[in-house]
C-alpha cells in the first residue's frame, strides 16, 4: 500500500486531526499577521513608488530625470523577476541584518515585503493610469500642484482600483507566505511542507491548502465589496 493512500487510513486520520487541533490556529494566526504586517510595509514602500513612476514620467505631472526613472523601473522589473524562492536566499544577509536571523516566521517577512513592494509599485502604477486625463488637467488649469493633484485628484479617483489591486496583492503575498513554509518560515505553509508533504500526512497537507484557499475567498470577496462601496460612479 504506498503513502498516499495509507495517509487516509482511520488511523492516520485520527492522527491528522489531532495535529490540525493543536498546530492549526497558531499556524493560522501566523499566516495572517504575517501577511498583514507583509502588505503594510509593501504599500508603504511601493504605494508612493508607483506614484513617482506616473508623476516622474515624460508626460507625467512632474516629470523626472529620464536616467533616474530608467534606474527606478530597472529595479522594479529585475526585483520582480527573481522567483519568491530564491530571492528568499538573496535577501538572507538583509534579513539577518534587520531581524537577528533568518529562520522563523518575523524572518519570512523581510524578503515577503522585498519580494511584494515592487508589485505594489506598479499595481499603483496601473490604478494612477487609469485615472481620467481630463480630471487632471482642470486640476492644472485651477493651479494646482503636482503633490496636491496626486494626493487630493489622482488617489481620490483611483481608490476603487487601488482598493481591487491590493487586494491581489494581499492574495497574493497570502500565497508566498505558504512558499515560505519550505525554509521554516512558520505559519501554514510551514505545517503543509513539513508535516503534510514531508512526513506523508496528506490529510494536513490538503486540510491546510483547504484553509488557504477559504482564507483568499474571504479576502478577495471583501476586496471586492470594499472596491464597489468605494466606487462613486455606481453611486449615481
Amino acid at each position: 500500500m504506498n503513502q498516499f493512500v495509507r495517509a487516509f487510513q482511520p488511523d492516520r486520520l485520527a492522527e491528522a486531526w489531532k495535529i490540525i487541533q493543536q498546530d492549526f490556529p497558531m499556524a493560522l494566526w501566523e499566516t495572517v499577521y504575517v501577511t498583514i504586517l507583509s502588505t503594510l510595509f509593501a504599500i508603504v514602500i511601493g504605494l508612493p513608488l508607483g506614484m513617482l513612476l506616473v508623476a516622474g514620467d515624460a508626460k507625467g505631472i512632474r516629470p523626472m530625470p529620464s536616467l533616474l526613472m530608467k534606474v527606478i523601473n530597472v529595479v522594479i522589473n529585475f526585483l520582480r523577476s527573481i522567483p519568491f524562492l530564491i530571492l528568499i536566499v538573496v535577501v538572507i544577509p538583509l534579513t539577518r541584518l534587520i531581524v537577528g536571523t533568518s529562520v522563523g516566521t518575523v524572518a519570512s517577512i523581510v524578503p515577503l515585503v522585498v519580494a511584494a513592494f515592487p508589485f505594489v509599485a506598479r499595481l499603483v502604477e496601473s490604478s494612477l493610469r487609469e485615472v481620467n486625463p481630463n480630471i487632471i488637467e482642470t486640476a492644472q488649469s485651477m493651479g494646482a500642484t503636482p503633490m496636491q493633484i496626486l494626493l487630493r485628484v489622482m488617489l481620490p479617483e483611483a481608490v476603487p482600483s487601488l482598493i481591487t489591486n491590493f487586494t491581489l496583492a494581499i492574495t497574493t503575498i497570502l500565497g508566498y507566505t505558504a512558499m515560505s513554509g519550505a525554509i521554516g518560515g512558520g505559519g501554514l505553509g510551514n505545517i503543509a511542507i513539513m508535516i503534510g508533504y514531508n512526513r506523508y500526512k496528506y490529510a494536513v497537507l490538503y486540510a491546510a491548502v483547504i484553509v488557504l484557499v477559504i482564507l483568499v475567498q474571504l479576502i478577495q470577496s471583501f476586496g471586492t465589496w470594499l472596491a464597489i462601496k468605494s466606487d462613486k460612479r455606481l453611486k449615481k
